[in-house]
Parts: C-alpha cells; sequence; structure tokens
C-alpha cells in the first residue's frame, strides 16, 4: 500500500531521501537538491520538479502529468525501472547511466546530452531537441521522434527506429545493428563508422553520407541532394530517386532511379567490385 504525499511544497536537500512505497500527487519539489535519492517503489502525478538530481540511484518509478524544470538538471542518473508519460523534461543532461526505462508522450525542450549510455529503453511519440541525444545506449525501440539536435544515437547499438523525423548531423555514428523505417533525416556525414545498419522507406538528405559503413542496407529509400555517398562502405543500396553522386563504395550493390556521378579515384578500390545499375523502369 502507498502512503500519499500530497499538495506539498518540498523545499531542502534530500527532502524525501530514501523513501518508500509513496504515491506523490500535486507537489512541488522546490529548491534543494537530489529530493528523492535513492527512493523505490515511487508513483508521481501532476507535480513538478524545480532543483537538480531528482532521481538517483532510484527503482520502480512512475512519473506521470509532470514537469522537470530547466534547474532539474541531471535529474534522473543510476536509476532502474522508470515510466515518464505525459512529461515536459526541460532539464538538460536528463538520464545517465540508467536502464529498464519506458517513456510515452514525453518532450525534451533541452535535450543536450540526454539519454547516456542508458540500456533498455522504449520511446513513444517523443519530441526532443538538444544535441548529442542517446550517446553510448544500447537496446532502445521508438515508434514516434520527432528530433532537432546534432550528433544524436551516437556510439548506440541494437536499435530500432520508426516514424521518426530527424534533423541531426552526424547521426548514428560508431553504431551497431541498427534499422531505421518510415523516416525522415537531413543531417551531413549520416553514419559514419557504423555496422549493420538498415534503413527502410526511409527519406535522407546527406553531404558524405554512409561513410566509412560496413553492412549497409538501403530499402525503398529516397536520397535528396545526397553526395559523395558511400565512401570506404560496403553496401546494398536500392534507392528510389536519383543520387547526385557516389564515391570509392568498397563493394556491395547500388541500384537507382539516376546516378548524376560515380567517382572511383582511389587506387585501392576495385570498380568491379560495387555493382551499379538504373532502376529498369527508368
Amino acid at each position: 500500500m502507498l502512503h500519499i504525499v500530497k499538495a506539498s511544497r518540498l523545499t531542502g536537500e534530500r527532502a524525501l531521501f530514501k523513501a518508500r512505497d509513496l504515491q506523490i500527487e500535486d507537489c512541488i519539489f522546490a529548491d534543494g537538491e537530489s529530493p528523492l535519492k535513492e527512493s523505490r517503489n515511487i508513483q508521481v502525478d501532476n507535480s513538478s520538479f524545480q532543483w537538480k538530481y531528482p532521481f538517483w540511484y532510484s527503482k520502480d518509478i512512475i512519473v506521470k502529468k509532470s514537469s522537470f524544470f530547466e534547474m532539474g538538471r541531471a535529474g534522473i542518473w543510476y536509476t532502474e525501472n522508470i515510466l515518464l508519460e505525459d512529461v515536459l523534461y526541460s532539464a538538460p543532461k536528463g538520464f545517465r547511466r540508467s536502464k529498464n526505462i519506458n517513456l510515452k508522450h514525453v518532450d525534451f525542450p533541452h535535450a543536450d546530452e540526454t539519454l547516456w549510455n542508458c540500456e533498455n529503453i522504449e520511446m513513444n511519440n517523443i519530441s526532443a531537441k538538444g544535441d548529442y541525444f542517446a550517446m553510448g545506449s544500447k537496446n532502445i525501440k521508438v515508434d514516434g521522434l520527432n528530433l532537432v539536435g546534432n550528433y544524436s544515437f551516437d556510439s548506440c547499438s541494437n536499435i530500432e527506429i520508426k516514424n521518426a523525423k530527424m534533423i541531426s548531423k552526424d547521426s548514428f555514428w560508431n553504431c551497431e545493428n541498427v534499422v531505421v523505417e518510415n523516416s525522415y533525416i537531413s543531417g551531413e556525414y549520416i553514419g559514419w563508422n557504423s555496422k549493420n545498419v538498415t534503413f527502410i522507406n526511409c527519406t535522407i538528405e546527406s553531404l558524405q553520407g554512409f561513410c566509412y559503413m560496413e553492412n549497409l542496407v538501403l530499402k525503398n529509400c529516397r536520397l535528396l541532394n545526397t553526395t559523395f555517398a558511400f565512401e570506404y562502405s560496403t553496401v546494398d543500396a536500392d534507392v528510389i530517386t536519383s543520387i547526385d553522386s557516389i564515391k570509392n563504395p568498397i563493394s556491395g550493390k547500388i541500384v537507382a532511379n539516376k546516378i548524376d556521378e560515380i567517382i572511383f579515384d582511389d587506387p585501392i578500390i576495385k570498380r568491379e567490385n560495387t555493382e551499379i545499375f538504373l532502376n529498369a523502369h527508368q
């Protein structure tokens, strides 16, 4: 049974330190660091976190219809089993080294350095603005993401993303095992140094995209304003638009409606190792 804390303004450092089995309703966590550090089995509704480090080393946390103010920075670190639903999270560095994270209808207007080195993350209908979103995390499933911010998903592994819109330079660098479906991505240098990356039914714009990649797959994708693509990559690309230019792919197969320029200027790269075709109906 949960003890109820209702309509309270809590201040001071560690206001509810090591709290257990609480239902928190209509509360304000004002000035005072680490109000719920080391807490367990906490449910929060219609409340606000206005100061730093609200959930550190916590477990089994549910937060609904609530807000994290900008000064609630570095808010959720080293925490396990947490659900945020219908939440405005206006603080940077939101999650760090946490696991079993479920985010539903969450808005991150200051998402810089959020979701770093976390694991087992599910996101549904998320809006985020900030650089270095989700760096070094693994086991990520996303359905519905609007992201504005560079260097997203750097050094991540085991990612599934559907229905995303991303304006993000250098996204998906140094990644492994990535599938992106039904999404739009605009940003330079997408996917460098990554392995086992698949894009399905995606629209992508990128300067020097898809370079230094191993086992890159594009299925039924649109490449807009995409130049110097696939350099030093192994690739299997089915593109239903034109490609502005291709440069020095290592091997594989590339099919497109039109290819304006094909460049092989590195003597180490063998042109015959890459099959390049135009779609038959063109």
